[in-house]
């Protein structure tokens, strides 16, 4: 119960400051402002994309829609698969990774099934509106995700003998996203670099489950054995 509700605090928090902040931006901000956190190396820089994590796009109008199909179908698979792994009692790092992933993945669909139908269309000259009289800039699942973390750590010029890129500029880190992008790098990353560690926490766990039924049941076969007087 308690890694349930754990589990339960992760995936709200997630989701509320990264609707907080995509709303914040949508209604204060338009496309390409910016304004600096720390320095030039933390911006808040507001874009919006069809919906691939970290900026990217994907073929168009149709290909959107397939994308955002695909995202609802993966959110059914990592929610079933997270609640079957609080039923089985795993290693609590695990679900807290899956947690994160889950709630990344619906901070993102949210974008892409419901902006498009509550906030006008953001420009770079207008700020959007939300609920406008003319409806909204996209019908379901056509939604465009909004972006505005950035963090340009490093800038220079590629040495002019690299192929293709010599003597153009780059940027580390250049996509900009935002807090739902974060959630599924940092679950998708803890499972990775801990994956060892979580595996083996839960084989230590499920031995000792396995371990108490084996002295439980002798226990009970010796009660059952046990002559009873009246």
């Amino acid at each position: 119960m308690f890694v349930l509700k754990k589990s339960l605090l992760i995936i709200f928090l997630i989701l509320l400051a990264d609707q907080i902040l995509k709303f914040w931006i949508k209604l204060h901000m338009t496309i390409g402002q910016e304004f600096p956190i720390f320095n030039d190396w933390f911006i808040i820089h507001f874009t919006e994309n069809d919906g691939m994590a970290f900026g990217l796009s994907f073929g168009g109008e149709f290909g959107k829609l397939i994308l955002s199909l695909f995202r609802i179908f993966a959110i059914i698979a990592i929610g079933w698969y997270l609640s079957d792994l609080i039923k089985k009692s795993a290693a609590t790092g695990i679900i807290i990774s899956i947690s994160l992933i889950f709630a990344g993945a619906i901070g993102n669909i949210l974008d892409s099934a419901f902006y498009g139908l509550i906030f006008s269309y953001s420009s770079f000259h207008t700020v959007a509106e939300l609920f406008p009289d003319g409806g909204g800039y996209a019908t379901f699942l056509h939604g465009k995700v909004v972006d505005m973390l950035y963090f340009p750590l490093f800038k220079g010029y590629y040495p002019a003998w690299v192929p293709f890129w010599g003597g153009r500029d780059f940027i580390f880190f250049r996509p900009v996203f935002n807090i739902a992008d974060s959630s599924i790098t940092i679950g998708v990353f803890l499972l990775i670099f801990f994956q060892r560690k979580f595996i083996t926490n839960s084989v230590v766990v499920e031995s000792d489950m396995f371990q108490d039924e084996e002295i439980l049941e002798p226990r009970l076969a010796m009660e059952e054995d046990t002559p009873k007087y009246k």
